[in-house]
This record gives C-alpha cells, sequence and structure tokens, in this order.
C-alpha cells in the first residue's frame, strides 16, 4: 500500500507543475506532450492525476492517526 501512495504523491506532484506552468506562464505541459488539452492522451493523464488524488485522501487520515 505503502508503493501506492508513493506513486499518487509523484501524479500529484506532476500535476502540481503543470497547474504551475499553467497559472504562471499559461503553458499545459501536458497539453504540450500530448497534443492539446483536448487530446484523449492528455485527458488521460488529466484523469489518472485526478484519480490519484482520490487516492491519496486515506494518507492524510492515516499519519494523524499514527501517533507520530
Amino acid at each position: 500500500m505503502e508503493l501506492f501512495y508513493k506513486v499518487c504523491i509523484v501524479l500529484l506532484i506532476i500535476g502540481g507543475i503543470n497547474w504551475g506552468l499553467v497559472g504562471l506562464f499559461s503553458f499545459n505541459l501536458v497539453g504540450w506532450l500530448f497534443g492539446g488539452a483536448a487530446s484523449v492522451l492528455s485527458r488521460i493523464v488529466f484523469g489518472v492525476v485526478g484519480l490519484a488524488a482520490l487516492g491519496a485522501i486515506p494518507s492524510l487520515f492515516s499519519s494523524m492517526n499514527s501517533g507520530s
């Protein structure tokens, strides 16, 4: 399960960098790499990053209950 959360964090970092580029420079890196923001590949990447965000939610609560 720890590997799952690490993969989620990596995908969230990729999504965060992309949003930072969009906010600062109006440049969508994922869209640029995969043929535009509306392309099927870009939408798949966006969807996977969104699922990673949902998958990472339990890790927020498990770290609070660990007692460390």
